[in-house]
């Protein structure tokens, strides 16, 4: 059975993504998990300016979309008074051989967040199949260290992103892949 699915969902790969044998893997840790949604928790907190959670929300997220070009992952934060922010779904993709991350973000009328929505960065070197970093390429530390975004997988166990500076987290969200949830979660904003 396993043969079967590396089967069906190697066929969603583009052929330029296999020059970076990595990054494909990585790609099919991440694609096997589609359709369902997990939850997870905040790790590493912000100390470096304000942090987007406060610590006690119901983080979840949604491997929603998957194609051979796209794996669309939407990130809901359900507040402790019932509400939900839905505006968020992080875009993997691939761009000349390598991995992108881009951020969707939407208003809660599904417009775009012109003011801060599809910023993301290139994959740097080869990663691994369990992990790997995008660049922000706008932006360095104080220091002249790389920022950006630190992806980890491990199938079946454990989802993580997170924001790093040098070689340390400066955000880390993990989400328990062995227990996906019975119910999905709605459509994020801007999306049917």
């Amino acid at each position: 059975m396993e043969w079967i699915l590396a089967l069906v969902i190697g066929a969603a790969i583009p052929a330029v993504a296999t020059q970076n044998e990595a990054a494909a893997q990585f790609w099919l840790h991440m694609a096997q998990h589609c359709g369902q949604a997990y939850e997870g928790r905040r790790v590493v907190a912000r100390d470096d300016r304000p942090d987007l959670l406060e610590g006690n929300e119901r983080l979840i997220v949604h491997f929603r979309e998957c194609s051979s070009e796209l794996l669309a992952l939407p990130f809901h934060i359900g507040a402790v008074d019932g509400s939900w922010d839905r505006s968020r779904t992080w875009r993997y993709s691939w761009r000349d051989g390598q991995l992108e991350l881009r951020h969707d973000h939407r208003l809660s009328s599904g417009e775009p967040d012109e003011s801060n929505t599809m910023y993301g960065g290139l994959s740097i070197g080869r990663g691994t199949p369990e992990q790997q970093q995008f660049l922000f390429t706008e932006r360095t530390a104080d220091d002249g260290s790389a920022l950006g975004w630190r992806i980890e997988i491990v199938p079946g166990v454990r989802y993580t992103y997170g924001t790093f500076s040098g070689d340390n987290w400066t955000w880390r969200l993990d989400f328990d892949l062995s227990k996906p949830l019975d119910r999905l979660p709605p459509a994020p904003w801007g999306h049917q």
